[in-house]
């Protein structure tokens, strides 16, 4: 069981339209299931006094991100659309920190990649956990081996105690088994498995 309380903080990731429903522009199997016990989390992290942070994938529709021009990912989460708002079962007691505003690449919470320097960089979250008084994560959301592992591991690489919540997870598995994998990396470098 995690614990949730001051100096804790529950990071839910993307759960949004493109990926959360079956007609989305990136849809994730399985991803309506994990609501409810995302939900069950945000209820329970609020009543112990913890802050709870949203990530959202916020793409320009232009974006290196997107195969059409030159990435991996058909066209998902594009600022001010459907897609890109979360899925309205979700459960919203928290700020929101957005990613990929300007077209940078990445998938962590905590950082993203420049696409003309090639440069990480940071985006709101570190700094607004720590002014938080934050030590502890708690890690949820779509998807397990993209956003979910990336923001895990760089919580782990900025000092946070990291906590998983398998049950409140879903993995895109591009090839088959990769969220198992994300899993195994995670617990490798320091992740709690919950």
């Amino acid at each position: 069981m995690t614990s949730f309380g001051p100096g804790v903080a529950l990071i839910v990731n993307d759960i949004q339209n493109d990926f959360v429903s079956p007609t989305g522009g990136l849809s994730v199997a399985g991803a309506p299931a994990i609501i409810p016990a995302v939900n069950v989390r945000i209820l329970s992290a609020r009543a112990a006094g913890s802050l709870i942070v949203y990530t959202q994938d916020q793409h320009p529709p232009v974006t290196p991100h997107f195969a059409k021009d030159g990435g991996t990912w058909p066209v998902h989460c594009v600022a001010g659309t459907w897609g890109a708002a979360f899925d309205p079962s979700l459960v919203i007691h928290g700020p929101t920190i957005p990613k990929g505003v300007a077209g940078e690449d990445g998938y962590s919470g905590f950082t993203m990649r420049d696409h003309a320097t090639g440069a990480d960089v940071p985006t709101a979250l570190d700094a607004f956990l720590r002014d938080a008084g934050v030590r502890k994560i708690v890690v949820c959301g779509i998807a397990t081996d993209y956003v979910v592992r990336a923001t895990a591991l760089d919580g782990r690489r900025l000092g946070y105690a990291v906590s998983l919540l398998t049950d409140a997870i879903v993995a895109v598995d591009l090839v088959p088994g990769d969220g198992r994998r994300a899993i195994a990396e995670m617990a490798e470098a320091g992740v709690r498995i919950v």
